[in-house]
């Protein structure tokens, strides 16, 4: 778990040199600031602030070169006291060039604030989009339009949006600060227009420099197009932390808050109560000790449904209701006195029934649920299927897919199958989902689908009249379970912005905290109707 911890440490501290230490030398000696350089001076010194979208990218366009932390950097933080979202283009990567994955970040971070009413601030240096994938990141719905259609949704919603031009802004791009409410640039470094001098050139003849062009002064005193000039990086972010200081306050959620208690366990303990090995029983509750506020772990029907753990908390002062998979092997009782013995990981017909109604008692009672996955999926086989298990995790999935609280998920562990949907994955919109270095997600586990793959695979042979042998089959099996194996890792998952990010397990109870903040900063005004419940 060290181990996990140390790297998980080292490649953040690499995610901050972007391109590399030789590429932000030579933004120094232009006279501007890094991204993350940028998003530090807006933030309020000594307070926490959470990384979006960490890793995304990694191990990705290796063919083109590959695109760092998908080339931008995206931070929930407080500027002036009040949480915004800032978004941040890399120009040490690809000059800040949008790959796919460039703007599937920049939509998440949108998502954020548009879901939690949270002013968002983009500090705009990018070429555009990365022209070899242009099929992959120009014309869907969820591609690059889609960041244009959010700016006009945000502006209707009265989010306020504030844009610095700090670099190049050119084409399309140029239409995301401009569709702000505020859009600075910066003397010199700053520019924007829809076609640079080069096309300029050779689609109507004319010779024209890019300063005059689309450069601070033609902007802000010609066109009118930018609200202000600034001679460096650092007046142009001053200038923005002032607009935010005036931001006036939103009604609130109310979610219910009181003193913030430590956590009966050291939330550094985490790592000596969590096996690394996935197959390894644990108990749940000693984790949950390490989280929420001493004292205030309060069980929902803890006799009953065991495989998996509900529970009413505070963290860090703010009152939630847990949903967690217990990973201990359970004696479950059934009618008549019988004993049955019940998988810990396994959501069983009961543990389901019970998580339904708890999901639906929190959006009754407006408190915010927090999930906890460590899940290998439903528990299968002719006696769970003549139990209806089908029908008691339809109704849990129903409970939890149309609750109007937020939602926030943490995959501890496993997170396979259908277990990973039943316990709130990204396709039921969490407005945070964290992994844990030990998570695991996919289908099934490893192991399971390296043989039912190898199966396939086998029989495909047998079919056209080919025999492999032992030592065949076994080459076969393990080049079919590393494959399957590297796709199980949280980089894989956090590249592909399957969740926001990998943290510590010691991050846990800030990364609720401020979702939560964040999250009562919009007023819950959806009634909670949860239509046709599976019985």
């Amino acid at each position: 778990m060290k181990e996990l911890l140390a790297l998980l440490r080292q490649k953040r501290e690499n995610l901050k040199l972007g391109g590399g230490i030789d590429k932000i030398k030579k933004l120094k000696e232009k006279g501007k600031m890094s991204a993350w350089e940028r998003i530090e001076y807006l933030l309020d010194p000594d307070r926490e602030y959470l990384e979006i979208g960490m890793f995304a990218g990694e191990g990705m366009y290796k063919e083109h070169g590959g695109c760092i932390n998908a080339g931008c950097a995206a931070v929930l933080g407080y500027v002036k006291s009040k949480l915004c979202v800032i978004v941040s283009n890399d120009a040490t990567v690809k000059a800040g060039a949008w790959f796919p994955i460039s703007a599937k970040k920049n939509l998440r971070a949108q998502e954020i604030a548009m879901e939690n009413n949270l002013p968002i601030i983009y500090l705009v240096d990018s070429a555009g989009v990365f022209l070899p994938m242009q099929d992959e990141i120009f014309p869907d719905k969820e591609h690059f339009g889609r960041i244009f259609r959010n700016n006009a949704r945000m502006s209707s919603m009265g989010i306020p949006q504030i844009a610095a031009i700090m670099g190049s802004c050119v084409a399309g791009g140029a239409y995301l600060p401009i569709m702000s409410d505020y859009a600075f640039i910066v003397e010199g470094t700053g520019s924007v227009f829809l076609a640079g001098p080069y096309l300029v050139k050779s689609a109507i003849g004319e010779t024209v420099d890019a300063e005059t062009l689309g450069g601070a002064s033609t902007h802000s005193e010609i066109s009118g197009v930018t609200d202000n000039k600034f001679p460096d990086d650092q007046s142009c972010l001053e200038a923005i932390k002032n607009v935010i200081d005036k931001i006036g306050g939103n009604p609130k959620a109310n979610f219910n808050r009181k003193k913030s208690l430590p956590p009966k366990t050291d939330p550094s303990k985490i790592v000596e109560i969590l096996p690394e090995d996935r197959t390894k029983p644990y108990r749940m509750q000693d984790i949950l000790n390490a989280i929420v506020d001493t004292e205030t772990l309060e069980e929902y029907k803890p006799d009953y449904g065991k495989t998996i753990v509900c529970a009413l908390a505070r963290v860090d002062g703010w009152a939630v209701g847990i949903v967690a998979n217990q990973r201990e092997i359970i004696k479950a009782k059934k009618p008549g006195n019988a004993m049955e013995m019940q998988m810990g990981g396994v959501i069983y017909s009961d543990s389901a029934d019970k998580a339904a109604r708890f999901i639906m008692n929190c959006n009754q009672q407006n408190i915010p649920l927090v999930f906890f996955q460590d899940v290998t999926g439903f528990m299968v086989g002719s006696r769970s299927e003549q139990g209806g298990i089908i029908k008691d995790g339809a109704k849990m999935v129903n409970a939890m897919a149309n609750s109007v609280v937020p939602k926030f998920t943490f995959i501890v562990g496993n997170s396979y199958g259908a277990g990973n949907y039943a316990m709130c994955g990204k396709a039921y919109d969490p407005r945070l989902i964290y992994a844990w270095p030990t998570a695991q997600m996919a289908v099934m586990s490893g192991a399971a689908a390296g043989k039912t793959l190898f199966q396939i695979q086998e029989s495909a042979l047998k079919a056209k009249g080919q025999e492999i042998n032992e030592e065949e089959k076994n080459s076969l099996l393990k080049s079919i379970e590393d494959r399957y194996n590297e796709q199980l890792s949280p980089y894989y998952a956090a590249a592909r912005l399957w969740v926001d990010g990998i943290i510590a397990p010691e991050e846990t109870r800030k990364v609720i905290s401020m979702g939560i903040e964040a999250a009562n900063e919009k007023p819950i005004l959806e009634r909670y109707n949860v239509g046709v419940i599976q019985v």
